[in-house]
């Protein structure tokens, strides 16, 4: 039997539906921030002016603090709404957003494991 996993984007601002993920930079440091269509048109009406007065930089070179951290460790949000998913129908208590405990990731991996064995 076939699973799908829709992961449905939730604007942090307002909490309402999001049309997009934006991201930006300030001071050396990326964001990313989902948005529905009118608060990202907010955000860039903001922007603007910096924007025009700015110097763009096509290719950044990520610190080795975030090349380190962020590649390794930072989970795909299909991973993480999977997670959630099973983490919920297995009985661990796991919040809509933040940090996923080692707990729950550990005993995740291994469920899958354990079925990758048997199968």
């Amino acid at each position: 039997m076939a699973q799908v996993t829709k992961v449905e984007l939730v604007d942090d601002l307002s909490g309402d539906k999001a049309d997009e993920t934006v991201t930006f930079g300030l001071d050396g440091v990326v964001f990313d921030i989902d948005l529905s269509a009118n608060n990202a048109g907010i955000l860039r009406d903001i922007f603007e002016d910096y924007v025009n007065a700015g110097r763009k930089i096509s290719n950044p070179t990520p610190s080795a603090a975030r090349r380190n951290t962020t590649a390794s460790t930072r989970q795909s949000r299909d991973q993480t709404a999977a997670i959630r998913e099973w983490a919920r129908k297995a009985g661990h208590v796991v919040s809509d957003r933040g940090r996923i405990s080692a707990t729950v990731t550990t005993a995740f991996q291994e469920a899958h494991r354990n079925l990758a064995e048997v199968g």
